[in-house]
C-alpha cells in the first residue's frame, strides 16, 4: 500500500473539474486523480495536462453508477488505504431554452447532482484520512433557489438538525411534485438545477455535523462552495470567470492547512464564508 497522499476530483475531464485537477497537480503533494464517465475523454484530458508538464492519473468514475463508485472506492482503499482530498465536482445542467419537460429535467438533474453526489459521499467519506479535506461544488444558484422556496421549505433547509434521510425525502418529493405539476403549489422554485444544489449545500452541512459527532479528533474539514459564473460548456461563453479562476475557491478549500479548524460545514464563495 502506498504512503503517498491522494486527491480525487469527480467530473474532471473538462471545465471547472479539469481546472481543479490542473491546480492540484501544481500544489498538492501527492497523486491527483482526474476522473470521468468516459475513459476516452478522461485519457484525452490527462494527455492535455501532460502536455503542460503535469502528471495527473486517471480512473473511470460515473457518479450515476453505484458499481463505478464502488470500483473507485475499492481501488483507493487498496492502493492508498484511504483518501486525503475529495472534490465532488461532477454535475449537469439543462440549458435555459431546453424544451425537455420540467419533470424530466428535475428527475435527471437531481439523479446526478444530488443523489449521485450523495452516493459518492456514502462510499468515499468513510475512507477520508485524518486531516482530510472534502469539497462539494455547489452553486450560488442554491442561494437564490432557497430564497424562492416557501418559508416552510426554507426553514427545513436551514435547520441545524435536519437529517440526511429527511433531506433525501425532500429531494424525492420535489421530483414527485414536478411529475404531478404541483411543485409551485408545494412551495418549490422553478429551477431543477437550483433545487439540486440546495441539496448539495444542505448535504454538506449535515455531513460536517456528522463528522463533528463521529470523527471529531480526525480534523477533517468538509465544505460546500460556489466556483462563480465560469466559462464552461455548462454556463456558456458569456460567464465572467475563466475555469482556472473558477477553480480557486474549491482548491483553496481542498488545500486548507492541517492546522486549520475552519471553515467546516460552510457555504464558501470567493474564499469567503457566505450565510445560508
Amino acid at each position: 500500500m502506498s504512503s503517498v497522499q491522494v486527491a480525487v476530483v469527480t467530473g474532471s475531464n473538462k471545465g471547472i473539474g479539469l481546472a481543479i485537477v490542473r491546480s492540484l497537480c501544481k500544489q498538492f503533494p501527492g497523486d491527483v486523480y482526474l476522473t470521468s464517465r468516459d475513459p476516452g475523454r478522461g485519457q484525452a484530458a490527462v494527455a492535455q495536462l501532460q502536455q503542460e508538464g503535469l502528471r495527473p492519473l486517471f480512473h473511470q468514475l460515473d457518479i450515476d453508477d453505484l458499481q463505478s463508485i464502488r470500483a473507485l472506492r475499492d481501488f483507493l482503499k487498496e492502493k492508498y488505504g484511504g483518501i486525503n482530498v475529495l472534490v465532488n465536482n461532477a454535475g449537469i445542467a439543462f440549458k435555459v431554452h431546453d424544451t425537455t419537460p420540467f419533470a424530466v429535467q428535475a428527475e435527471v438533474t437531481l439523479k446526478t447532482n444530488f443523489f449521485g453526489t450523495r452516493n459518492v459521499c456514502t462510499e468515499l467519506l468513510p475512507l477520508m484520512k485524518p486531516y482530510g479535506r472534502v469539497v462539494n461544488v455547489s452553486s450560488m444558484v442554491s442561494c437564490s433557489a432557497l430564497r424562492g422556496c416557501s418559508q416552510e421549505l426554507q426553514q427545513k433547509f436551514r435547520s441545524d438538525t435536519i437529517t440526511e434521510d429527511e433531506l433525501v425525502q425532500l429531494m424525492a418529493k420535489f421530483v414527485e411534485d414536478t411529475k404531478r405539476s404541483v411543485h409551485d403549489k408545494e412551495g418549490w422554485p422553478n429551477t431543477a438545477y437550483g433545487v439540486s444544489k440546495i441539496g448539495v449545500t444542505v448535504l454538506s452541512r449535515i455531513q460536517a455535523r456528522l463528522l463533528n459527532e463521529q470523527r471529531k479528533g480526525d480534523h477533517i474539514l468538509l465544505n460546500a462552495c460556489c466556483p462563480g459564473w465560469v466559462r464552461t460548456d455548462m454556463a456558456g461563453p458569456k460567464a465572467t470567470k475563466s475555469p482556472d479562476e473558477g477553480a480557486e475557491t474549491p482548491v483553496y478549500l481542498a488545500l486548507l492547512p492541517s492546522s486549520a479548524d475552519a471553515p467546516h460545514g460552510q457555504f464558501v464563495s470567493d474564499k469567503t464564508v457566505k450565510p445560508w
